[in-house]
C-alpha cells in the first residue's frame, strides 16, 4: 500500500443535535505515526471509533488501507489491529495461551499459531513468563502482551489508545521502542495519548481535535513555531554587567534577584548569533545561557484553551 494509510475527509458525526465531529480532514501516511491529541470531549474516541468500523459517519468519506469504512467493512477490519487503554488479555490464560486463542480466532492452522506465539513472546521479551498467568504479569507486561495479540493478525494499521497509561518510565520507554520498531517494519500506527511528551517523541504529524474541529495539524516543531514564547535565558553573577545588559537588551525581561534576563526570539540560530555579538559588542560577561522555545503543552494551552492536566485520550 503507497501514499495514505488513512484518509478522511469531512468527517461528520452526530448524535441528534449535538455535533461530536464537524468535518474532519486527515491524511495519515503509509509507514509513519499520528498523534491525535484533545481534551476530553473533542471527539477523539469516536474518531478512532469510525476509522476503526465500530461507527458509521453521518457524512463525509473514510478510507482506511484503501478500503471505504462503511462499504468494504471487512476489508478494514482485517487490515487493521486495535490496542485499547485498558489491556484485553484474558487473566486466567497464560500469555502463550492467550496469543494462541488469537491466532484460532483467526482461523491460522495450529502449527502456524505456535510458531506465530513463539515469534512474538521473543520479541515482546515474554518467553520466560510464556507460562504463567497473565493475572501475574506486570502492567508493562501486560500491554506488551496485549499489544503481542494486536500483531498476530499482522495488521497493516494498528490504532493504539494511551499505550502507555500507567506505565511506570522505564515500561513506557520500551514501549516506544517496540512502537518505532513497527514502524520501521513498515507498519502504521495512529496514537491517541494523554501525554504530549510521548506525541512529541514519537509522531511525525500531530492533529489537535478540539470540540469536534481539528484546530491545528503538523510536526511538532510546525505546531510549536505557531505559538510565540520563544526566548534567550541570561544569567549573570555580576551586577554590573547584568544592569549594563538590561540596557543593551531593551526588549528583555529582569529577574533582579536571579540576575537574569529573559531575551524574547524565535529560537533561531540566526537570532541567537545577532544576540551573542550585541553582548560581545559591549564587552558583557553572562554567566549562563539557555534557549527555550514553547513545547507542545504551551502548543496545546494555546489552542484550545486547556493545559496538559486536562487532556484525555476518551
Amino acid at each position: 500500500m503507497n501514499g495514505s494509510a488513512i484518509a478522511v475527509s469531512g468527517l461528520r458525526k452526530a448524535y441528534k443535535d449535538k455535533v461530536v465531529l464537524d468535518g474532519i480532514d486527515l491524511d495519515v501516511r503509509t509507514g509513519t505515526i499520528f498523534a491525535l491529541l484533545g481534551p476530553n470531549g473533542a471527539g477523539k474516541t469516536t474518531t478512532v471509533n469510525v476509522l476503526t468500523t465500530l461507527l458509521s459517519p453521518n457524512a463525509g468519506k473514510v478510507v482506511v488501507a484503501g478500503h471505504d469504512v462503511v462499504t468494504e467493512t471487512k476489508a478494514v477490519r482485517a487490515a487493521i489491529g486495535v490496542t485499547g487503554q485498558f489491556a484485553s488479555v484474558d487473566d486466567l490464560l497464560t500469555g502463550e495461551e492467550n496469543l494462541l486463542l488469537m491466532a484460532d480466532l483467526l482461523h491460522l492452522p495450529k502449527a502456524e499459531g505456535k510458531r506465530v506465539a513463539g515469534r512474538l513472546l521473543d520479541r515482546f521479551d515474554l518467553v520466560e513468563a510464556a507460562r504463567k498467568p497473565a493475572a501475574s504479569y506486570s502492567g508493562g507486561m501486560r500491554r506488551k502482551l496485549d499489544l503481542a495479540m494486536t500483531l498476530v493478525g499482522k495488521p497493516q494499521i494498528i490504532f493504539l489508545d494511551e499505550p502507555t497509561t500507567g506505565l511506570d518510565p522505564r515500561s513506557r520507554r520500551t514501549m516506544w521502542e517496540i512502537i518505532r520498531e513497527l514502524v520501521a517494519g513498515g507498519t502504521t500506527i495512529f496514537l491517541t495519548t494523554q501525554y504530549l511528551e510521548e506525541a512529541d517523541e514519537l509522531a511525525d504529524r500531530i492533529a489537535v481535535l478540539d470540540q469536534g474541529r481539528l484546530v491545528a495539524e503538523g510536526t511538532a516543531d510546525e505546531l510549536k513555531r505557531q505559538v510565540s514564547g520563544s526566548h534567550v535565558r541570561l544569567r549573570f553573577t555580576d551586577r554590573q554587567a547584568f544592569d549594563v545588559a538590561a540596557q543593551v537588551l531593551h526588549a528583555s525581561t529582569r529577574d533582579d534577584e536571579e540576575l537574569t534576563l529573559r531575551v524574547p526570539g524565535d529560537g533561531g540560530v540566526r537570532s541567537l548569533r545577532a544576540l551573542l555579538d550585541r553582548l560581545d559588542q559591549h564587552s558583557i560577561d553572562v554567566e549562563e545561557l539557555s534557549v527555550h522555545t514553547p513545547d507542545l503543552d504551551d502548543v496545546f494551552l494555546a489552542l484550545t484553551g486547556h493545559g496538559n492536566k486536562e487532556i484525555n485520550a476518551r
